[in-house]
């Protein structure tokens, strides 16, 4: 049994998330911590990051923090840099930052475009690549992005957010072909309705909030636990033959 399970042991390795002060960035985050991996926290909000690594410390984990917005190419560029400095080259990346503005079609501006594609999109690819060279050389790495529902599903408006969390989808894929030969497996979490600050509008409406719960096969929403196990698995051994997918962690919204 112990081999089983030491599968699932990240001593030793180090992690980066990115959208890392809060939701679902900062809860994978805690778990990688928990599985004994360094991590590097990164997002915009030096005060929030700081105030989350010393809780992981606090509760034994080995952590540290950046600041960086990630739509600034020199910013992204410098805190590549500064990963590799704390701990050493990454061998986990997770692309969890992201941003939905929530304007119907007529109202998107080519600037809310841009930042939901650069962030969503664009960001997870040139913020990861730097780091494949070191995974190489170790035959071993994993890059985890955060896909959504509306990956394959069209919501009210969600047409910048939906194009561009579709594309994650087509970039999970893209970069298991190009790097999976090293050993480097890339896939992607889908989640549903978890409570965070993108899903707000959700959660702040009961009405809303129990619609989207019956709308799932379990008939209920997320709770950052449930996120515990996928993570485990896809940033750890234990799925070292599977590359290229996007797993939907959605109590089987997507099923219906």
């Amino acid at each position: 049994m112990s081999q089983i399970t030491d599968l699932f042991e990240l001593k030793g390795l180090v992690a980066v998330v990115t959208g890392a002060s809060s939701g679902i960035g900062l809860e994978i985050s805690k778990i990688l911590a928990l599985l004994n991996a360094s991590v590097v926290l990164l997002a915009r909000r030096s005060d929030l990051l700081e105030q989350e690594v010393k809780k992981i410390q606090q509760e034994g984990g080995r952590a540290a923090s950046i600041a960086v917005d990630l739509l600034d190419q020199q910013q992204l560029e410098a805190s590549q840099q500064k990963i590799c400095e704390i701990f050493g080259a990454p061998d986990i990346v997770v692309n969890a930052a992201g941003v939905n503005f929530r304007d119907a079609a007529e109202a998107v501006s080519w600037e809310n475009w841009e930042k939901t594609v650069g962030l969503n999109l664009s960001a997870p690819f040139f913020f990861t690549r730097p780091f494949v060279k070191s995974m190489k050389s170790r035959q071993w790495g994993r890059v985890i992005n955060v896909a959504s529902l509306q990956s394959v599903r069209a919501f009210a408006n969600g047409i910048a957010y939906g194009a561009s969390k579709g594309g994650v989808v087509q970039l999970t894929r893209a970069m298991a072909e190009e790097w999976s030969k090293y050993g480097i497996t890339c896939n992607a979490i889908a989640p549903g309705f978890f409570e965070t600050a993108l899903t707000a509008p959700v959660f702040d409406s009961p009405e809303i909030m129990e619609r989207v719960a019956n709308q799932t096969a379990m008939g209920r929403n997320g709770e950052m636990s449930d996120l515990h196990g996928p993570i485990a698995f896809l940033a750890s051994r234990a799925s070292d033959y599977v590359t290229g997918q996007t797993l939907f962690v959605d109590g089987g919204f997507t099923a219906k």
